[in-house]
C-alpha cells in the first residue's frame, strides 16, 4: 500500500504525467460583457483589442463534453486528459499565475495544458490525490500567461469526523468588500464557464446527497472577486502575478467578506488578499503582484 492506494493504482495514475492537450478558442466580447454583468461591474461595452481582465481567461477553453460522457456529479467522467482518480470529491484547490502580455478581446488564442505532477497521499480523512496541471496560453504566437492549476481529489468525510481547525485572517485589512452570494450568481458563473458540476446550482444534490449546508461558491469565482478588489482599489494597475489557495469552502447561505492590504515588508506592488466566511474564518488566501 502507498498512502491508502494500491501501489499499482498509484503508479498507474502517475502515467498521466506529461500528457498534453491543446484547446483553441476565440476571446469573444460577449463573454466579457456577460461576466461584467454577473459580478455587477458597470464596465463599458468591450471591444476588439481591449485587454481581457485577469483571470477571465477561465471563461474560455472549457471542455465541451457531450452530456452522455458526464458523471453523476456533472463533471466529465473519469479518464481522458486528467487521470481517472476514483475518489468522489474534487476541488480546484489553488494555483499560481503569471502574465507576460495581455490577452486581447476579439482574437483567437490557444491553451496548451500538460499534466505536471500526480501525488497520492494520506490525509486525516483518507487518501488524497493531488494533480498539478500546467497551462500556457498563447495569442498571435505570443505567450500571454502561464498557470499552474492544483486539483485535489478526496473521499467523503466520515460521520462525526472533526472539522479542520479554522484559520484567522492573515493581516489587518486596508480595503474590504462584502459579497452576498445567491443562486443566480452561481448559476450564471457556472453557465459562463460551462461548468456542469452540480454542487454549484443543484441544492438538493448538495444538501441531500453530498451533505453540504448549501450551494458551494466556486473557488475560481472567489479568486476572481479577490482580483476584482485590486482592480477597484487600483484602477489601471496591471496584474503581473497571482497565487491563491483555497482553505475552506464558502456557501450561498450567508454573506461573506473579501479583504486586501499591502503585503508587509515587501516591495511596492505586492498585496495580500483573502476571503473570510460568515464566521470570520479564512476561506481563501492569495498574493498579487501589480504594476501601477
Amino acid at each position: 500500500m502507498t498512502d491508502g492506494f494500491d501501489q499499482r493504482e498509484a503508479d498507474h495514475l502517475r502515467t498521466w504525467i506529461g500528457r498534453s492537450e491543446t484547446v483553441r478558442d476565440d476571446i469573444v466580447a460577449a463573454q466579457v460583457a456577460a461576466m461584467s454583468a454577473t459580478i455587477d461591474r458597470d464596465d463599458p461595452a468591450p471591444k476588439a483589442g481591449d485587454p481581457l481582465p485577469p483571470l477571465w481567461h477561465w471563461l474560455y477553453f472549457m471542455p465541451r463534453m457531450r452530456r452522455s460522457l458526464l458523471g453523476r456529479d456533472g463533471h466529465p467522467a473519469l479518464g481522458g486528459f486528467l487521470p481517472p482518480v476514483k475518489l468522489p470529491r474534487r476541488m480546484w484547490a489553488g494555483g499560481r499565475l503569471s502574465w507576460s502580455a495581455p490577452l486581447l478581446i476579439g482574437a483567437p488564442a490557444e491553451k496548451v495544458s500538460t499534466v505536471k505532477d500526480v501525488q497520492v497521499k494520506q490525509g486525516k480523512t483518507g487518501p488524497l490525490v493531488f494533480v498539478t496541471v500546467l497551462h500556457e496560453v498563447f495569442q498571435n504566437g505570443v505567450s500571454c500567461l502561464t498557470e499552474e492549476h492544483d486539483i485535489v481529489y478526496r473521499g467523503y468525510d466520515a460521520p462525526g469526523s472533526a472539522k479542520p481547525k479554522p484559520l484567522a485572517a492573515p493581516a489587518a485589512p486596508e480595503f474590504s468588500r462584502t459579497v452576498t452570494p445567491d443562486p443566480v450568481l452561481l448559476f450564471r458563473y457556472s453557465a459562463l464557464t460551462f461548468n456542469g458540476h452540480r454542487i454549484h446550482y443543484d441544492r438538493s444534490f448538495c444538501t441531500e446527497e453530498e451533505g453540504y449546508p448549501g450551494l458551494i461558491f466556486h473557488g475560481p469565482l472567489t479568486a476572481t472577486l479577490l482580483v476584482d478588489l485590486i482592480r477597484t482599489e487600483f484602477p489601471g494597475a496591471v496584474l503581473r502575478s497571482f497565487a491563491f489557495r483555497a482553505v475552506s469552502p464558502l456557501y450561498d447561505t450567508a454573506p461573506f467578506s473579501i479583504h486586501g492590504c499591502k503585503t508587509p515588508q515587501t516591495v511596492d506592488g505586492a498585496y495580500t488578499l483573502w476571503a473570510l466566511n460568515p464566521e470570520g474564518e479564512l476561506a481563501m488566501q492569495a498574493e498579487a503582484g501589480i504594476a501601477v
